[in-house]
């Protein structure tokens, strides 16, 4: 049977993942593994998640299924973090899911039981994983443009150009905040125009907030979100615990929806449930019952909102000093842009063979299209990275 299957292309994050584990240079730099990292270029387990993880292990008392759909208070937990607290509920569902990635992928199977002829609209650039998920689920792909790369900033008027031409119908796939992999996110009134096209052509939005509290924090980065819930009958959101509560290995997120009326939303979860059913048959326990217990105990919720500002503010400053150290070594604002995006990715405007001759000469590493990861920003050595960046240009 599988002597004629083809070799399989490896994932190119994953392979860079592996050849900096092989690296025995000490001052080798990682810049290209989508996770965070401390300062000292570790990615820690949360203090809260810790304690939220010790009384769930003194309370719980079965390992018994959870079923298709989940934890319910930790289903709750998510809406109210999403779609805010005064939300209305009664037109919102949610199914826990088996981390964001499995949550694009059951709302794809759902999207596709739905609308099979639609088009899904997704940016040029976008996370590439997307590509793979949205071709499992079989829906046709099309692409809208997002970004430029020579004025390092959202393209706006090509974005919403292309958006025009879509099918009245397609859906559209949406950032909520922290762009991956440029870092380059809409402005307020620029989601309202975009909702407003949503509404003139009733097209689907279908966002992946994977990044929530990462770019201005918690409230702030669902605003686009929240604006889209306000105004459409419809809406699917894919959100992550992996990275704003350092739950990657877990695998915890959530499949939410909003439906015209109540009838509608029990539908689609129903539905949900079904193709949950299909693909992994009941989602892990241990990530959601942790998630749930920090973001309901008042003191958890109060420590871990805590530390994930102190993630996000790190961030800002690294943004901050990378800038100002490139702006001293080019004497320009070319790299001016990086302190005034968002989240967790920016892209440095640097060809292949830079990239390879960074990798192979100075130990530094980043994603094959100049996407860093400005956690990975080194805080002591951040004037020799800058050397190095400078001396490949």
């Amino acid at each position: 049977m599988f002597e004629s299957l083809p070799e399989s292309k490896p994932d190119a994050i994953l392979a860079l993942m592996e050849r900096f584990r092989g690296d025995t240079r000490a001052h080798k730099v990682d810049l290209g593994v989508g996770i965070y990292k401390d300062a000292n270029g570790n990615t820690p387990v949360l203090a809260a998640v810790k304690q939220a993880e010790k009384l769930l292990l003194e309370s719980q008392d079965t390992k018994a299924y959870v079923g298709p759909i989940g934890s319910r208070p930790f289903c709750d937990a998510m809406i109210n973090q999403v779609f805010g607290a005064n939300a209305k509920t009664d037109r919102i569902r949610a199914a826990q899911s088996t981390g964001g990635t499995g949550a694009l992928r059951i709302l794809a199977d759902l999207i596709k039981s739905t609308r099979p002829d639609a088009a899904i609209w997704v940016s040029d650039p976008t996370w590439p994983n997307h590509v793979p998920i949205l071709n499992a689920a079989g829906i046709e792909m099309k692409h809208y443009p997002y970004y430029d790369a020579q004025k390092c900033e959202v393209s706006f008027d090509a974005m919403m150009s292309a958006l025009k031409s879509a099918t009245d119908g397609d859906i559209v796939l949406l950032h909520g905040c922290c762009h991956n992999p440029t870092g380059a996110d809409l402005l307020l009134d620029q989601w309202q125009q975009v909702a407003d096209l949503c509404e003139s052509k009733s097209l689907f939005p279908f966002f992946d907030m994977a990044y929530q509290g990462f770019g201005d924090g918690l409230d702030e980065d669902a605003a686009s979100i929240r604006l889209f819930a306000d105004k459409l009958p419809e809406l699917v959101v894919a959100a992550s615990c992996s990275k704003n509560l350092g739950l990657y290995r877990e695998r915890t997120g959530a499949a939410l929806l909003l439906a015209a009326d109540t009838a509608q939303a029990d539908r689609a979860l129903g539905q949900l449930s079904v193709v949950i059913r299909s693909n992994y048959s009941m989602p892990p326990d241990h990530g959601a019952n942790t998630t749930n217990l920090v973001m309901t105990t008042d003191s958890l919720n109060k420590q871990w909102r805590e530390e994930l500002e102190g993630m996000r503010s790190r961030m800002v400053r690294q943004r901050s000093a990378f800038a100002e150290a490139m702006r001293k070594r080019t004497n320009s604002d070319k790299f001016d842009y990086i302190a005034h995006q968002k989240g967790m990715f920016s892209r440095l405007p640097l060809s292949t063979s830079q990239i390879e001759s960074l990798r192979d000469v100075n130990g530094i590493y980043l994603v094959g299209d100049g996407r860093i990861n400005v956690a990975g920003l080194p805080e002591e050595n951040m004037d020799a990275l800058a050397d190095a960046i400078a001396s490949v240009l």
